[in-house]
């Protein structure tokens, strides 16, 4: 039996019973890694050793009947999270020699439940961009088409589910980098709502913005992940205290009755007609399984893209004021004096699309243009809230294509920013709006290559968006596959 093909479910059935060892599916996954990375390149660090060792204690816990949900099972992490005694490098050079004292408030929950992390993912440079491409450790390539972008920023993360390589991964979505991904990948990916996951111990890009969440093969490994990460955590201010539901116990409670609403605002003229008929072939299932649809409005939608790439550019402009080559990470210094070592530090630190969205944000947040650009946006980030309210007075959820066309080809955008960052154009306004979405495979285009659907939900109603996907999951035969690599 190929064991990488299994889910969580299975194999910790499998556990259970006595049929397999936490040691011997380990040793599988990471024998798959070595297999299948040269060729896609979703790790920067795999950390073989610690996780055998892992394993061997996750066995012990297993025996003694003591076993959460997650214990045993191989997982991987993108190397945004920080992890005790392990590198935490972002893609980037300028942390290229960091190693955490600690982990993540995330990281610490898996652990918690004897999960085995075999490795840290790769990514786009601290989280910015959307195809990979943008990473000091090269490109990721999309296991479905190697010629082809996994998506980003999590395309590590994506790309490793889609390959076999773990069973689920955590990534992070500050305007879309799991959920772009996981469709380009073929895979789950759901962004939680702001404050339903600790960001302790994450690096931070956007602030306001950011959010973990889980990548898996099919609905209910994600909703087993996401139940192990999601909860109060009061190391982190952004953290929400509000009770966190038993995902898997509703998960197949179905759509019957629920209304789904369709935001005409992305339902576009550019969109690549491959998505476009994949997304109307979703909305009859959804009508066949019982579903009202009713369109709805969000209004603001044309102005989300410019307003996130203030707020996030401004944000992260701060937040990388960090990286000095003073307290960690790599440092530069040829003897001309403290701004000298700066300059030279975060030149050959940060890498060309980190320096483009630092100098816009810095720009925005300048004295004469703060209140023309940054403030502005943050007004425009309001009325773009106050769209998904009043959308969600009116339905349960919304469906959405998740990208306006599948993978595209490796450095086919790379040198025109604007395209690359319209690739996040139906992604962004949840971010930007605070609330949840999910992404699930609902189609193949006519070259082959996966494409994902998308779920809005309300604050805090991921256990709703779950039931919707399981539904139509269960309903197709589009999600858990792997590629063919």
């Amino acid at each position: 039996m190929d064991l990488n093909s299994l889910t969580i479910s299975q194999l910790r059935a499998q556990l259970a019973a006595g049929e397999t060892t936490s040691v011997e599916l380990t040793r599988a996954f990471l024998e798959r890694v070595k297999a299948t990375d040269g060729k896609i390149n979703a790790f920067i660090t795999v950390c073989e050793q610690e996780a055998l060792t892992a394993a061997d204690e996750a066995d012990q816990r297993i025996a003694a009947g003591n076993a959460a949900p997650l214990t045993g099972i191989p997982l991987a992490v993108k190397d945004i999270f920080n992890t005790r005694e392990v590198r935490t490098t972002c893609a980037s050079k300028i942390l290229d020699n960091y190693v955490s004292p600690y982990d993540a408030t995330a990281v610490a929950r898996l652990r918690e439940q004897g999960a085995v992390i075999i490795g840290k993912l790769n990514m786009d440079e601290f989280a910015m961009g959307s195809s990979n491409e943008n990473s000091a450790a090269g490109s990721v390539k999309n296991p479905w088409d190697l010629s082809r972008v996994p998506g980003g920023s999590s395309g590590g993360s994506a790309a490793s589910v889609a390959a076999g390589q773990v069973l689920a991964t955590l990534g992070t979505d500050t305007g879309g980098s799991i959920r772009q991904p996981a469709s380009h990948c073929g895979v789950v990916g759901l962004k939680p709502t702001y404050g339903r996951v600790s960001r302790y111990g994450v690096v931070a890009y956007a602030s306001s913005l950011d959010q973990v969440g889980p990548l898996a093969r099919n609905v209910e490994d994600c909703a087993t992940l996401l139940g192990a990460v999601a909860g109060y955590d009061p190391a982190d201010s952004t953290s929400v205290d509000v009770p966190v539901p038993d995902y898997l116990a509703t998960l197949k409670e179905g759509v019957k009755g629920k209304k789904i609403g369709l935001p005409q605002e992305y339902f576009i003229d550019g969109l690549d007609a491959d998505v476009q008929a994949a997304v109307e072939a979703a909305i009859e299932t959804y009508k066949q399984l019982g579903a009202e649809i009713v369109e709805v409005n969000l209004p603001h939608t044309d102005y989300a893209v410019a307003c996130y790439y203030l707020i996030a550019t401004a944000e992260a402009s701060s937040n990388l004021a960090r990286y000095d080559g003073v307290r960690y990470g790599v440092r530069v210094d040829n003897g001309e004096g403290l701004i000298g070592m700066y300059q030279r530090t975060r030149a050959a630190g940060f890498g060309d699309e980190v320096k483009r969205r630092i100098m816009l944000g810095t720009y925005a947040l300048s004295s004469g243009y703060y209140d023309a650009y940054y403030l502005k946006a943050q007004k425009v980030r309001t009325l773009i809230r106050q769209d998904f309210l009043a959308a969600f007075e009116q339905v349960d959820f919304m469906l959405t294509p998740v990208a306006p066309t599948p993978a595209f080809r490796i450095g086919e955008k790379v040198n025109d920013p604007l395209q690359m960052y319209l690739s996040d154009i139906f992604t962004i306004p949840v971010n930007l709006a605070g609330t949840c979405a999910l992404s699930l495979p609902c189609g193949v285009s006519s070259e082959g290559l996966p494409i994902g659907l998308q779920l809005l939900g309300k604050a805090f109603a991921e256990a709703e968006i779950l039931q919707a996907a399981w539904a139509f999951e269960n309903a197709t035969d589009f999600g858990g596959k792997l590629a063919p690599l």
